[in-house]
């Protein structure tokens, strides 16, 4: 089955809590989190404090998703705020496969993030630390974007390494994600699919990540 962790960047941040307790009513897998620096990207969101705010309000895994400058310093934080997984981008670390070790000694699982312009082959030495690979299906930023056709391509070559080599990792995808594009992301080999606005805004959010995680 298809793993759906909605975003909670397109929740109503007056009422987190609330917003995150329906993602189980709803049959989410986990929840996302969109983490937003300023300087990586040009839009601040939140960090850890959030995260442990919201931890209490639901037993899914937390999804941690940093697009930020210097990933390294936001492990422990993020730990101690009760992180499941915590995924870094490739162009953000030049020790990335020091950090994925990192994240996995502290107890969390490990991802490795894309964006739309960084080709597979910058993080294929180092995909056997891996837990999660996040491909960018947007440019990072901003929600509600439009998918970029070409992270299916990416989708494709990360499955295929993961069968030759035999590795485990989730393959995920964030970005312009909806019924029609999770059709095309599970098709070419996606495990994993993050939707904000998608399931935020859909009349029958529950039919909508049952729907996606019916996908073959």
């Amino acid at each position: 089955m298809i793993k759906i962790a909605p975003s909670i960047l397109s929740a109503d941040f007056a009422n987190m809590g609330r917003d995150v307790e329906r993602l189980k009513v709803w049959g989410a897998d986990a929840v996302h989190f969109d983490v937003m620096d300023g300087t990586f990207v040009p839009t601040i969101t939140f960090g850890p404090a959030m995260c442990k705010a919201v931890r209490p309000y639901t037993e899914l895994p937390i999804d941690v998703h940093i697009m930020v400058d210097h990933p390294e310093t936001y492990i422990e934080p993020f730990k101690e705020a009760g992180a499941d997984y915590l995924t870094f981008h490739a162009e953000a670390d030049r020790h990335t496969h020091r950090t994925l070790q990192k994240i996995r000694l502290a107890g969390m699982k490990a991802g490795i993030a894309l964006n739309p312009g960084t080709p597979v082959a910058m993080v294929e030495p180092v995909l056997n630390e891996c837990d999660l690979v996040l491909v960018m299906s947007v440019n990072p930023g901003a929600g509600g974007q439009k998918f970029i056709l070409n992270a299916l391509e990416k989708i494709e070559r990360l499955a295929q390494l993961k069968k030759e080599r035999g590795y485990t990792y989730e393959i995920e995808v964030d970005g312009g994600i909806n019924a029609e594009t999770a059709a095309l992301c599970v098709k070419a080999g996606a495990t994993m699919l993050v939707s904000g606005s998608s399931v935020f805004k859909a009349a029958d959010p529950a039919a909508l990540i049952a729907e996606m995680q019916a996908m073959k």
